[in-house]
């Protein structure tokens, strides 16, 4: 089994664990629900010039332990301070020691949109997200069939929320489209064997029809990186590694702006 394989895998078992605490019906009877939201996450990343998505991260598969002191919450409201478009949390707890409770809490004390960041596989964790304040989820194509896609696409739809719907490679963009995905992400690093092309973004861009919205992933480190996706058209850009190994996030987030 791939990396990827084994998170989705977990993820599964993960949320059946928590529908024997509270039923999926239930989960969807709450979110349902709530207000309906407006899709700000995806009206964040819609600006003259490049937006950004600041990640908060403690750990990863590949990177293993990045942020052995992890103050979410100023790390959080750090990124808010220096003009972070977006938030993604990441919610994984195995490989990537993530939480939903930093999500509960972030979403409670940040006024900028946050993405859970998690590996979707059912349903539950669409409403579960809407529940934990979230204003987007993150939904991986190589995981789910183009159907079950389409099916969760609809549900975000009708929440309000957010769906950054991500695609590795030509196919996968195709099937997003179909699937009636608004905000594309490419990810340059490959979540199979985890090794990282950071020109994945500038060969998948043109696939990308100027109507959605755009976001390249992993592999930003330095203004230079930003300026080589302003120029072929990227509307955001999600950045993790820099910034969580950065004393001074504030002061990176700047320098990646070129402020």
């Amino acid at each position: 089994m791939s990396i990827l394989d084994i998170l989705a895998t977990s993820a599964k078992e993960r949320t059946e664990r928590r529908k024997r605490c509270v039923s999926a019906a239930e989960a969807e009877r709450r979110a349902v629900n709530l207000p309906k939201l407006g899709f700000e996450f995806e009206r964040a990343l819609k600006k003259e010039d490049v937006a950004f998505i600041c990640e908060c991260k403690k750990a990863s598969p590949s990177k293993g332990l990045i942020a052995p002191d992890f103050p979410y919450l100023r790390i959080a409201k750090d990124y808010e301070a220096a003009g972070a478009d977006a938030i993604s949390v990441l919610t994984e707890p195995t490989k990537f020691l993530g939480s939903d409770e930093y999500l509960r809490e972030i979403t409670e004390n940040v006024s900028v949109p946050c993405l859970r960041k998690d590996f979707t596989v059912d349903s539950y964790m669409i409403y579960e997200a809407r529940l934990l304040g979230a204003k987007a989820v993150l939904l991986i194509c190589a995981i789910l069939e183009p159907t079950i896609l389409h099916d969760y696409i609809q549900i975000c739809n009708g929440l309000g929320l957010s769906a950054l719907c991500e695609a590795h490679d030509e196919r996968e963009i195709e099937t997003l489209l179909k699937c009636g995905a608004r905000v594309i992400g490419v990810n340059n690093r490959n979540l199979k064997d985890f090794s990282v092309d950071s020109s994945n973004s500038q060969r998948l861009r043109n696939l990308v029809p100027k109507d959605k919205v755009f976001v390249s992933e992993s592999g930003v480190n330095t203004a230079a990186d930003i300026d080589a996706l302003r120029k072929i058209g990227a509307d955001a850009v999600l950045v993790g590694e820099a910034l969580m190994r950065a004393d001074d996030k504030s002061a990176k987030l700047r320098e990646l702006k070129g402020l």
